[in-house]
């Protein structure tokens, strides 16, 4: 992120917070899918993100990446929304909606569809707190670091979290061969 372009939106200039939205939207979207799997709900969770984003950049100190930060955002959005849709639906319909290759090869949809439920199912069995650490540190690739400061807790626990998450996931693969 440009620092002046930062600024200016922190300064009010809805030009430069129009570019920063652009540049966040995507990140958000991924991770609300990811997490929510119903395409509804992630488009939900990011205008919601959006609207906390712009209300909160004010105060942005820089003591973490902007990108980073505004995934925190997202992930408490998220876990607001995890928990309000407990009681009222299903969250079932978000990985069927994940882009595509331009051109797969006749067989390469069958495979990528079986791979895409196989991988909803185990993500979906992991406890929430394990699936958010996987979703950013491997779908949102961001380092150890980043992905604390996103949840809101230590690295060494967010490489405890992950840990645990990639032994079940494993375990879970082994146990479907």
């Amino acid at each position: 992120m440009d620092p002046k372009t930062l600024q200016a939106a922190q300064c009010g200039d809805r030009e430069a917070l129009g570019i920063l939205l652009r540049e966040l939207q995507d990140p958000w979207y991924r991770m609300s899918l990811s997490l929510l799997a119903n395409a509804d709900l992630a488009q939900d969770a990011t205008q919601e993100t959006a609207i906390r984003f712009m209300n909160r950049l004010p105060g942005f100190r820089g003591e973490s990446q902007l990108r980073t930060w505004s995934l925190g955002i997202c992930l408490n959005v998220v876990r607001e929304i995890r928990r309000w849709s407990r009681g009222h639906s299903s969250l079932d319909d978000g990985f069927e909606k994940l882009p595509r290759d331009p051109a797969p090869r006749p067989d390469a949809a069958a495979e990528r569809s079986e791979e895409v439920a196989a991988l909803r199912a185990m993500l979906d069995k992991l406890p929430e707190r394990q699936r958010e650490a996987v979703v950013l540190r491997y779908f949102e690739d961001l380092s150890v670091e980043q992905t604390a400061d996103a949840m809101g807790c230590a690295a060494g626990t967010v490489k405890a979290t992950v840990h645990q998450a990639v032994r079940t996931l494993r375990r879970k693969l082994q146990e479907s061969v």
